[in-house]
């Protein structure tokens, strides 16, 4: 399995092999035959069968359901006066920070904090729209539906094999993606002593390093979707879906939020 530039679908290697209804049997699964050799086994349980393309799918649309759910609900709640924007921005992205490590680092999928990540971003992500959209009616709206035009595309171009994950591209991929990330580390350092790269803010510079993020984000799908592809002919464990749904929703928290800077850049500039 090729590594990718999300933490998240690294050292899944090795976790395969199980059967669908064999267990290394051949025979097992079939009807028993009267007076052969064959013997009926029960179909495995929901955990113990080979992850399908369904259960990434379905995995991935509660975890972006629960995502956008809370995300609505904090930014009406937020929209109406009935919140400050900040203590649900900044917890929501703390608890979605600490969850995340702990999904990346134990290795092992857990639908209650795949869950639990999921709705911390969606609070935090609701009330950062809720803030930009209080000062530019319709571009939260405009972000996420170009979050998911975007995830859309790069579905279509990995699976018409337009562009092809090749470990050459993987190694571009996470070399733009950590360069990015260090930038904007050092963008942040700098900021702290009254100094801007001029990379996050509403300028030139600003829109098209936020170009540029979007692309990176875009092809981190790509590398998504190829480990998801790679999970299945592994025939990694169906629980392990979650752990694929958790990947592809770290990547498209990330695409959203550098679509909805893109969106705000541009409106402030005007």
């Amino acid at each position: 399995m090729r590594s990718s530039s999300n933490p998240a679908f690294r050292n899944l290697s090795g976790r395969g092999g199980v059967g669908y209804a064999g267990f290394g049997n051949p025979q097992a699964g079939m009807p028993p035959q009267y007076g052969g050799g064959y013997t009926y086994e029960a179909p495995p349980a929901e955990a113990d069968r080979p992850i399908t393309v369904d259960d990434v799918v379905m995995k991935t649309a509660i975890t972006l359901g629960v995502a956008l759910l809370t995300g609505v609900i904090t930014a009406v709640m937020v929209l109406s006066g009935a919140i400050s924007p900040y203590p649900p921005l900044i917890i929501g992205f703390l608890v979605g920070l600490v969850v995340s490590l702990i999904v990346i680092f134990k290795q092992t999928p857990s639908p209650a904090l795949v869950l639990t990540y999921s709705a911390a971003e969606g609070v935090a992500l609701g009330a950062l729209t809720a803030v930009v959209n209080s000062l530019y009616p319709g571009l939260g709206l405009q972000a996420l539906l170009g979050t998911a035009l975007v995830f859309g595309v790069m579905l279509v171009v990995y699976r018409t094999g337009a562009v092809k994950v090749t470990p050459k591209l993987t190694k571009w991929v996470i070399a733009a993606a950590g360069a990015a990330v260090l930038l904007m580390l050092a963008n942040l350092i700098f900021s702290l002593f009254g100094v801007s790269l001029g990379i996050r803010g509403n300028g030139p510079l600003a829109i098209v390093f936020s170009l540029i993020v979007i692309g990176i984000a875009a092809f981190m799908l790509l590398l998504d979707f190829d480990q998801a592809d790679q999970m299945i002919r592994q025939g990694l464990p169906s629980k392990w879906a979650w752990y694929a749904a958790f990947g592809l929703m770290t990547t498209l928290v990330w695409l959203y939020v550098e679509i909805l800077r893109l969106l705000w850049a541009l409106q402030s500039s005007d």
